[in-house]
């Protein structure tokens, strides 16, 4: 039966979706109907179980036990292992790694004794080292989870008790599916628990996810609809609902399911009724919710991902290079293996030799898997160990540099990816998002255009500039912006910003900056609520036309009554056209109360008669309902204790009882009665002043306008889930139109000339990034209609308005207009329309939109399909430019990294004007640039476009364009439309050729989508390094597609940061990350992977040497002890402090001299040659320390031993120097380590020589170190074969440095100059790079508006 429904649904939906293609094109940005029909509910529930949740203590606890059989309790554990799975786990998780297993192979050959090459124990000290270290770094860190672990878990809570029939407190950890739990305000929300009681009337609760998501603005949760106890006291036994929702799952903003009364069939469950754990509770007193996910079945713990984990380029090159070796070692053995068995084979009874039937060739094979054990060292089992060492003191660095210190929001760098340090230092290309990245995302109302009037807001301009002026980074700076149309101060001081920095320790237990308890002290006074959006001074022609409703004197003429209808209709949009939640910077996380106090200075029949008088035909007037107040509209009609509107024109003098007759422009007198104030009348009696008193006030009322005005400053703030939202509604607030309440059911406004009004909240159509849009359905105050209000991006907007009439086409040009001006300044762009309903179409809308809003399965695609119908042939009311400014030194910041060859790409949803503007304003584009512009409406034209810009770009170029010339000043900039043709398979070879001989691309209108695929085809196809960096959850798939992902911690939550590798609140701090930590991560670890390879086979070579002269028997002439220890200990630690420690160049020169950065992205530090040319070196120098000691002491009888000790010691000596040589800082700190390491070196040998007779079974090492090191021929030889063996490096280096300096020696040789000198040459190398180079001077952008800076409340 079940199919059949679902069957018939779909017949439905597929008839509407055709009737709805007769007569609206759905955007190009929907998702097809097959990616929908992926995430279908339905399909999940008919492949997978769903649960069912009953609660513990009502009328079926009886069947709880058989419902609940496999639910998780809601105790965390985020730790790995426990006290007794440890160490077998971690030992398991160790050998993952094939190095760890290619030496616990060596180890157990070793105990085969016919290959046994030293000790049994010996052999397994290396191996057990490294397991050790390790074991204990993993140890330290499950600990800490393990703390926090039990900070969490131990957290009380208060739940319903079946056996003390009360709440009772409880550990989070005890708490279980099924449970009753009772919260209060602020206090954080245990488990996920479906809403079944709130203390608020309406059945509302307020939440803040801050903790999940980093979203600092309230999201609204609703009571599930239809219980019987809402409005009363909640009664735990009473409550005898069934649950059944889906499976556990990681999706934050999806829950589905239903709700069984009994006997009242099924209620629809969606995410508006569910409270995450994790989350905290806001402006409600109580509520009550049942535990339906609990543990880590909840989505908090589901969404818990962990630290990310990648593998560097630099990574994958150390592998290759590992094979290497191991081809290395395998020749080696092979070598070995051939010249033991030619040995054999020449000897004729030899008398030294035991008796022996093993034949030459299996002696040789033998031999092989011995020197497999004795040269394992060529493999460096603790290079992997010593690169996790490093990069952890590399992120230490990078993570405590001030220079990337934020101390307004208290944050600094956060490296989430611990393993990629050193891909910072290789970019090849950026992706950049635009808004919130390289703008402030900090919206400033600018202008705006209504009924096809632009309104240029002059004085807005300049009182920001005044702003600036009086130092907007005063936290307790209060600005006065003063309009000469209103004569009126606007105060808007500043709000205290101190918002909530809270870490993710709820879900993860990962971090110790702040506590459960910290989190519910911590409060958010206002999302997206600054002084900067509050400044906002009236345009005084705008001001004019709006003080009409508000004026006694004045009445519009009719042919104004249009254009003032569409002004007033425009605001009322931008004031109700969102979520805006108003609360109070007192009490900044409780929603401000719908006050009920005296009348407003109009009555409802006065501006009913004005709207009257500017009915229009799309906004007509209903005769029935203008002879009497509706007593629906009376009993919603609220008033405030001071009124919060002001008449700038209104003479003090003019009675309130009585209106004059209006005076028209021309000064003729209009005919227009008087009419009598008939007060309405409201429930509470809020109308018992008398008229006297309002006499009285209106008398006082010109005296007294500023201050109600600073106070009406004071008493509101609005928590905003956009910076666009509350841009605009203090642009709405300084034009009299003031946002005063909200609840879901009507929304107070504050109109010009009527005081508050109470607004009916049919519907909420949320933006929807399908849509690129936001809808509300209201029922009109006055005229009683349904109006929508839609508000959304231009171009989406403009599609849907309707050209009905000469006025409507004439509006519809005149705005394109507007706002492509508005784009060329670099402004964002909203367009507002209005529709008012028949109440047949209304209901019949309506009918078809609840059955969207109850649907159990496929209810998201049902909402989408039901706001596309409702949102066709819209009035275009007007449309407001928005100035995002730029953050500070963004410009620098992307000249310098342009300057270091990485080629910036932008990637935004904004118009082509905008993306342009703010692309001339940061420097991407120059003014001497050459803009190619991309604009198809076609697969074959986008084609025939591509090789169109080649031509044209050889042509600017004069044919010398190649297609890896990255220097020429072509700038690409194409749309999303051409974009998708351009990323079809066939296409992408062209445009990648195109893109290649730009210097920057701009993309604009790209989808998020659409961002991650370009990101994926330049990583792919040309082989680069990338990073994308970005600060909503649009950039996401970017930034995880890319190399280097970077979030932003910015004004759109946490959702890029907690996807990235790094996060930073600056886009300028980029530029320090990338140049000067990339750069040094990068040179220092591939100087020390470099040299790890380098000791390694110089010493391990050693050993081979001495095979040709003891016939290729696999002996050492050094004891086991030493062996294993001496790349152990001996030689281990230096190398590391070389790794953390090592400046090539200074952090001050890397900035000053940003292509420098070159030589990381072509791996200049460790090139194929370059590894070639090490092993080589240590070849040499192995060499020389073998056979300058074999020489000397060539026909003595010093035993093996004491050969080895002369050939060890000066081994040491070479490796150590040769790091000296080869780093570009030695402080005290190296010399320390150095030091330390050869006198630790003799240290061991001497106690080892005294104390140790029995250590090297069957050898005796007793006094061979004191005895040589008691000649002086020792020393000599040591000495010696250091200055032979390291020679050729240094007069190689001298040559190279001297003949062939690179950019970077000439950058440490000019650091070495005076401070004079150092500037000097700074300047002149700046001169010859300008000559080679020529960098145009830029254009200033009055869009960007530079003068302004961010002011920010402390």
């Amino acid at each position: 039966m079940e199919r059949l429904q679902w069957v018939r649904h779909r017949c439905l939906q597929l008839i509407s979706t055709d009737r709805r293609r007769g007569w609206y094109s759905p955007p190009s940005s929907l998702p097809p109907k097959s990616s929908l029909d992926a995430q279908d509910p339905l399909v999940q529930r008919l492949s997978g179980k769903r649960r069912v949740v009953v609660s513990r203590c009502g009328p079926q606890h009886a069947e709880y036990h058989s419902f609940s059989e496999g639910f998780q309790d809601n105790s965390i554990r985020t730790t790995k292992y426990t006290l007794i799975s440890f160490i077998p786990m971690n030992l398991f998780q160790q050998f993952h790694r094939s190095a760890n297993l290619y030496f616990l192979f060596l180890v157990l050959l070793n105990w085969v004794p016919v290959v046994e090459a030293f000790q049994k124990e010996i052999t397994m000290i290396p191996l057990a080292v490294v397991l050790t270290i390790i074991a204990f770094k993993d140890a330290m860190e499950d600990y800490r989870r393990y703390r926090y672990d039990k900070k969490i878990n131990n957290t009380l809570t208060h739940v319903y008790s079946r056996k003390h029939l009360r709440y009772v407190e409880r550990r989070w950890a005890e708490v279980c599916v099924g449970d009753l739990v009772r919260l209060c305000c602020n206090e954080i929300i245990p488990a996920d628990m479906v809403l079944l009681h709130s203390s608020d009337s309406n059945g509302v609760c307020h939440i803040e996810t801050a903790n999940l998501d980093g979203e600092t603005n309230l999201k609204q949760r609703q009571v599930v609809r239809d219980l019987s106890q809402q409005g009363s006291e909640f009664i735990p036994e009473n409550y005898s609902s069934r649950i059944e929702c889906e499976n556990p799952n990681n999706d934050l903003r999806r829950f589905r399911g239903f709700m069984e009364h009994p006997g009242k069939g099924r209620v629809g469950l969606h995410s508006e009724n569910l409270l995450l754990r994790s989350c905290t509770v806001r402006n409600t007193e109580t509520v009550i919710g049942i535990v339906v996910y609990a543990g880590h079945e909840t989505k908090a713990m589901q969404n818990n991902s962990g630290p990310r984990y990648k593998r560097s380029k630099l990574e994958r090159r150390l592998n290759m290079d590992v094979l290497w070796s191991v081809a290395l070692l395998l020749l080696m053995c092979l070598i070995s293996a051939v010249g033991h068995g030619v040995w054999l084979s020449g000897l004729q009874n030899a008398i030294f030799m035991i008796p022996d039937d093993t034949h030459p060739a299996l002696a040789a094979f033998y031999l092989f898997w011995t020197m497999i054990i004795v040269l394992q060292v060529l493999i460096p089992i603790s290079l992997y160990v010593s690169i996790e060492i490093v990069k952890l003191g590399q992120i230490y660095f990078i993570q405590n540099d001030l220079n990337l210190y934020n101390p307004v929001l208290d944050t600094g760098v956060q490296c989430r990816a611990l393993n990629i340090t050193e891909d910072l230092g290789q970019i090849q290309y950026l992706f950049s998002d635009k808004t919130g990245t390289l703008t402030e995302n900090r919206m400033l109302f600018r202008r705006c255009t209504v009924a096809g009037t632009e309104y240029p807001h002059h004085e807005n301009a300049i009182s920001l500039e005044q702003y600036e002026a009086q130092g907007c980074g005063d936290a307790d700076h209060s600005l006065t912006l003063r309009s000469r149309a209103s004569k009126k101060s606007l105060s808007c001081k500043s709000l205290s910003c101190n918002r909530s920095s809270v870490s993710l320790n709820t879900l993860t237990a990962e971090s110790d900056t702040h506590s459960v308890h910290d989190t519910l002290h911590r409060h958010t006074p206002g999302a997206f609520s600054s002084t900067m959006e509050c400044a906002v001074v009236p345009d005084p022609q705008l001001h004019v036309k709006l003080s009409t409703l508000s004026s006694p004197i004045r009445s519009p003429l009719q042919q104004d009554a249009a254009e003032i209808s569409h002004i007033l209709d425009f605001f009322l949009a931008l004031t109700v056209c969102n979520t805006v939640v108003v609360s109070s910077p007192t009490q900044p996380r409780h929603v401000v109360q719908m006050p009920v106090v005296r009348t407003p200075l109009r009555s409802l029949e006065e501006m009913k008669a004005m709207f009257q008088k500017l009915s229009l035909p799309r906004f007509p007037y209903s005769p029935s309902q203008n002879t009497d107040t509706p007593p629906s509209l009376t009993k919603k009609l609220f008033a405030r204790g001071r009124s919060a509107t002001y008449f700038p024109n209104c003479n003090p003098q003019t009675p309130i009882k009585t209106l004059q007759s209006p005076i028209t422009p021309s000064g003729t007198p209009t005919s227009t009665p008087s009419t009598p104030v008939t007060p309405a009348l409201l429930p509470s009696g809020a109308w018992g002043e008398d008229v006297d008193n309002i006499q009285k006030d209106k008398d006082n009322f010109a005296d007294e306008t500023e201050s109600d005005d600073e106070d009406e400053a004071e008493e509101l703030l609005y928590e905003a889930e956009s910076p666009d939202e509350a841009a605009l509604v203090q642009a709405a607030k300084a034009y009299g139109c003031t946002l005063l309440g909200r609840s879901p059911e009507q929304v107070l406004v504050a109109v010009p000339g009527t005081g508050p009004l109470s607004i009916t909240l049919l519907h909420i159509l949320p933006f929807h990034s399908a849509r690129k849009r936001m809808s509300v359905v209201v029922r009109h105050p006055l005229t009683g209609e349904v109006v929508v209000y839609t508000k959304g991006a231009d171009n989406v907007i403009m599609e849907l308005a309707e050209a009905e009439d000469g006025f409507s086409r004439e509006v519809i040009k005149r705005t394109q207009k507007h706002l492509d001006q508005y784009a060329r300044e670099g402004l964002r762009t909203l367009c507002v329309a209005k529709k008012v309903m028949e109440e047949q179409e209304y209901k019949a809308w309506l009918k078809r939109h609840e059955y969207a809003e109850t649907s159990i399965e496929n209810r998201e695609e049902l909402l989408l399909e039901s706001a596309e119908r409702l949102e066709t042939n819209l009035t275009l009311l007007g449309a407001t430019g928005i100035v995002d400014r730029l953050q500070e030194e963004v410009p620098e910041t992307i000249e310098a990294l342009q300057e270091a060859g990485i080629k910036v790409w932008v990637l935004t949803g904004d118009k082509q004007e905008t993306a342009i503007n703010i692309a001339f304003a940061c420097k991407l584009i120059r003014p001497t640039d050459h803009l190619l512009m991309a604009n198809c409406d076609s697969k074959e034209a986008c084609e025939a476009q591509l090789h169109e810009l080649q031509l044209e770009i050889k042509q600017v170029t004069n044919g010398g364009a190649s297609k890896d010339d990255c220097s020429s000043d072509c700038v690409l900039v194409i749309d999303g439309r051409t974009l998708d043709y351009a990323l079809q398979k066939e296409l992408q070879e062209p445009f990648l050729e195109l893109t290649c001989r730009c210097r920057s691309v701009i993309c604009c209108r790209s989808t998020p989508l659409q961002k991650s695929q370009v990101v994926r085809l330049v990583r792919d196809k040309l082989k680069v390094m990338t990073l994308a960096i970005g600060d909503g959850a649009n950039d996401v798939s970017m930034i995880q597609m890319a190399d280097v992902g970077i979030g932003i911690s910015g004004q759109e939550g946490m959702q890029a940061v907690m996807s990235s590798d790094f996060a930073i609140s600056r886009f300028k701090f980029l530029r320090k990350l990338i140049l000067v930590h990339g750069h040094w991560c990068y040179t220092r670890l591939a100087n020390m992977i470099l040299y790890f390879f380098y000791k390694n086979v110089m010493y391990v070579n050693l050993l081979f040497w001495y095979q040709f002269v003891c016939g290729f028997s696999g002996s050492v002439m050094t004891n086991s002890w030493v062996l294993i220890f001496f790349n152990l200990l001996f030689t281990s630690i230096p190398p590391l402090i070389y790794g953390v420690l090592d400046k090539d160049v200074s952090a001050e020169t890397l900035l000053e001299l940003p292509h420098l950065y070159e030589s990381g992205q072509k791996s200049q530090a460790y090139l194929p040659s370059t590894f070639w040319l090490t092993i080589l070196d240590a070849f040499y120098q192995s060499l020389v320390c073998f056979f300058i000691p074999y020489a000397a002491y060539a026909g003595s009888d010093i035993g093996v031993f004491s050969f080895g000790s002369p050939i060890n010691g000066s081994a040491l000596l070479i490796i150590l120097l040769h790091q000296v040589i080869e780093s570009r800082t030695v402080t005290w700190i190296h010399a320390t380590l150095l030091l330390f390491s050869v006198l630790f070196y003799y240290a061991f040998t001497l106690l080892f020589s005294i104390t140790c007779v029995t250590c090297n079974s069957p050898t005796n090492p007793y006094g061979i170190e004191t005895k040589m090191m008691s000649e002086p021929l020792y020393y000599l030889v040591c000495g010696l074969t250091t200055v032979l063996a390291l020679l050729p490096r240094i007069l190689f280096r001298a040559f190279c440095n001297t003949i062939f300096p690179s950019d970077l020696v000439k950058a440490q040789k000019m650091e070495r100059l005076s401070a004079q000198d150092y500037f000097s040459s700074l300047k002149k190398w700046r001169e010859n790079k300008a000559a080679q180079k020529p960098v145009p001077q830029n254009l200033s952008v009055n869009a960007d508006m530079p003068h302004l800076t961010d002011c920010i409340a402390e």
